[in-house]
């Protein structure tokens, strides 16, 4: 770090699943500092946001009041960062509040249209703020999404399933999207036709990214999230996994982002674009 000054972090979604790791993992961290937490369920306003993560007080509030507290991040010696973990129907409007107010936002939520990410990322080049949009944290997912892509070059049938929690708003998750783009930026589509498919219940094929790639999604209570990737050729299958059983994996780079985001004068979408 360049900085002697520690990192202000705001943490949007702090009493969220994701949210509480995040605070517990930015407590923690000696080159960061929690001034903020923004949470909009009632149910935890003006608790301590380190006793809701599970772990000792920090004297930090969750307060639902998110401009308010990026103005606090205005205010601090180094660029503050805004943490985001919240819901699909909002996360557009609170990047926007962010990088208007400049602070960098870190956003894990997915749900994001590719017009969104558009816009966004043009508000960010004209205010001169770094964005990071990251569908998946996990440097796991990372490797997994390079060997489909080395694999992609000997396999043309490929479908792709992801299971999450049943709690998670959106379908397809951020990451088979994400997936899905890396494939199919490679010049050639995929699961050529073998013979006419009549669907009988609708969806029963899944949906159809770019480049005919489908993309299943589970949603069962007991999950967190996990990925398949599946290559198929005559006589062979190639399946690609990755299986999260504990956010705390997402830590590591979610910690990353927050120091590079710093360095950044655009939007960056990806974990692997900062690894």
């Amino acid at each position: 770090m360049t900085n002697e000054s520690p990192i202000p972090v705001v943490i949007n979604g702090a009493a969220g699943k994701m949210g509480r790791e995040v605070v517990k993992a930015v407590s923690q961290a000696e080159d960061m500092t929690l001034i903020g937490a923004i949470d909009r369920n009632p149910q935890y306003l003006g608790q301590d946001a380190g006793e809701v993560a599970g772990g000792e007080p920090i004297e930090i509030p969750i307060l639902d009041d998110l401009q308010a507290t990026l103005v606090m991040a205005t205010q601090e010696k180094v660029q503050g960062v805004m943490v985001d973990f919240t819901h699909p129907d909002g996360v557009y409007q609170n990047v926007r509040t962010a990088i208007a107010y400049g602070v960098r936002p870190v956003v894990g939520t997915t749900g994001l249209s590719a017009e969104q990410i558009k816009e966004l990322a043009d508000f960010a080049e004209k205010a001169s703020t770094g964005c990071l949009i990251i569908p998946n944290f996990s440097i796991g997912m990372v490797l997994l999404q390079q060997a489909a892509v080395q694999a992609s070059h000997y396999f043309d049938h490929v479908e792709i399933i992801e299971l999450h929690h049943n709690q998670k708003a959106d379908a397809p998750s951020g990451t088979a999207i994400q997936t899905a783009q890396l494939l199919s930026g490679l010049g050639k589509t995929y699961n050529p036709a073998m013979v006419e498919e009549t669907e009988k219940l609708a969806g029963a094929r899944g949906s159809i990214a770019d480049e005919n790639i489908r993309i299943h999604s589970v949603r069962l209570p007991g999950l967190i999230a996990h990925q398949e990737v599946l290559f198929g050729a005559p006589g062979q299958i190639y399946t690609l996994r990755h299986d999260t059983s504990d956010r705390s994996c997402y830590m590591p780079g979610v910690l990353l982002a927050i120091r590079k985001v710093a360095l950044l004068k655009s939007l960056v979408y990806g974990l692997e674009k900062i690894l």
